[in-house]
């Protein structure tokens, strides 16, 4: 503990981390202010009498765990990061797709400024989408009278708020990117996920209190995350790693090469992003569903279909899981590219010939962890919620969202302690004290 706070207290003596934590700290809290400013014409009053009601459970709950309660507050920022992570999906997908756009994409910097503006320009569209399947919950979604003045003068506004807030949020992803700590849009998911535990835990020690939880039910509860946490810091951490030998070179009076190497392969190559993927995407078309059931009741079996505790619904985020994870392993590493840098630099597997035998080995190692890392995500993403409300836990944490969580703490962390270990810190792991300087 003492190493802990040694650290932490490094971390303020470094102006430019320390500049970086708090720009981060200032965005977060505009972040999370806009999520208690609700909409023009919303009876705040009574949309918090309905929230005990219905976000309590289903599809509901799920949304408004991944707004950070904004949803249930009728708040400006209740789309929060969602649509630019969807018009970000779609674009890394038509940039596969399209000739056009992948020919842009190799242009370097100046062709992913290009496919940035197209993709902030889709998260105009998908922000209006969404802006009116929101308003037309707010209107219609939950058999009250939560809109004061309800018409197509309150639609048309509030959509434009909402269109606004949601590019508000993007821009302020992006200033965390650059001025901050950490992926931007990911810590801004981390602060929605994480923002209703601590009201999550007092509800569980309340109904401790009342007696309406057994105690070795919490502890269970509590083990349970724990052990879950513990898992998938270690399978992150995880990885294979591949032996490399470079032949000595003798260029004139100077020798190149000759020495053993490795290229770590994580088991989970993809990191978090399948499960941000396919958590956006759910929430993109339950939103849809949800909007199109609420006023067509013929089609309110999608509703069910697509709740968040449905089989239906738990096999299909299985099958998106399983899909980025192995789209994101294809982006990330290439057999033959590899293959071919290494037999460039003059470089060997051991017991493995350069060129196309190297790169069918890359593939299958590939394919193999691909696999593993597919079956984790996807167990992840099933087995905490099945025990959970096997349960009764009044916290809704899936294990998607705790992995976001963890993932994301663990990028920031590192980016952290590689800056603690420049400035001659170091870092978490270490002894916390200043090296090769005196006094």
């Amino acid at each position: 503990m003492i190493v802990l706070l040694r650290t932490f207290k490094n971390i303020f003596k470094i102006e430019d981390l320390r500049r970086k934590l708090f720009f981060t700290f200032m965005a977060l809290a505009v972040f999370r202010f806009g999520k208690f400013v609700p909409l023009p014409g919303i009876d705040t009053v009574a949309l918090q009498d309905l929230a005990n009601t219905f976000f309590s459970g289903g599809f509901l709950q799920y949304m408004n765990m991944m707004s950070g309660g904004a949803l249930s507050k009728g708040a400006i920022f209740a789309l929060g990061i969602m649509p630019y992570i969807s018009a970000s999906i779609m674009m890394q997908v038509l940039t596969v797709a399209l000739p056009s756009l992948e020919a842009l994409a190799k242009e370097g910097e100046a062709g992913r400024r290009v496919i940035n503006q197209y993709t902030r320009y889709l998260t105009v569209g998908l922000s209006m989408v969404q802006g009116f399947a929101t308003v037309g919950l707010l209107e219609h979604g939950f058999g009250a009278r939560l809109v004061l003045n309800p018409g197509w003068g309150f639609r048309i506004t509030s959509v434009m708020i909402l269109t606004v807030g949601a590019l508000f949020v993007m821009w302020l992803g992006e200033q965390i990117t650059q001025y901050g700590i950490g992926q931007g849009a990911s810590v801004l998911i981390f602060a929605n996920i994480v923002a209703d535990l601590p009201s999550g835990i007092l509800k569980m020690l309340n109904s401790i209190q009342l007696g309406e939880m057994d105690l070795l039910v919490a502890l269970l509860i509590a083990g349970f995350t724990l052990a879950l946490t513990a898992c998938i810091v270690f399978l992150e951490r995880g990885e294979r790693r591949i032996p490399v030998q470079y032949a000595r070179r003798v260029v004139g009076r100077r020798v190149f090469g000759g020495m053993n190497t490795y290229i770590p392969l994580k088991l989970n190559s993809a990191g978090v992003m399948p499960v941000i993927l396919t958590s956006t995407m759910m929430v993109f078309v339950m939103w849809i569903v949800k909007a199109v059931s609420t006023r067509f009741g013929m089609v309110s079996f999608l509703a069910d279909l697509f709740d968040p505790n449905s089989p239906f619904q738990i096999v299909l985020t299985v099958i998106l899981i399983a899909f980025f994870s192995f789209v994101y392993t294809g982006i990330q590493y290439n057999p033959e590219e590899l293959a071919d840098n290494i037999r460039k630099a003059g470089g060997f597997i051991p017991g493995i010939r350069p060129g196309r035998r190297t790169a069918a080995f890359f593939n299958y190692v590939l394919m193999r962890l691909g696999t593993s890392g597919a079956a984790y995500l996807a167990i992840l993403a099933v087995l905490p919620q099945l025990i959970l409300r096997a349960l009764s836990s009044p916290v809704y944490l899936s294990g998607l969202s705790l992995l976001i969580a963890v993932g994301v703490a663990m990028d920031t962390s590192s980016q952290i302690e590689a800056t603690l270990i420049e400035r001659k810190y170091e870092g978490f792991l270490g002894t916390g004290r200043l090296k090769g300087r005196r006094g």
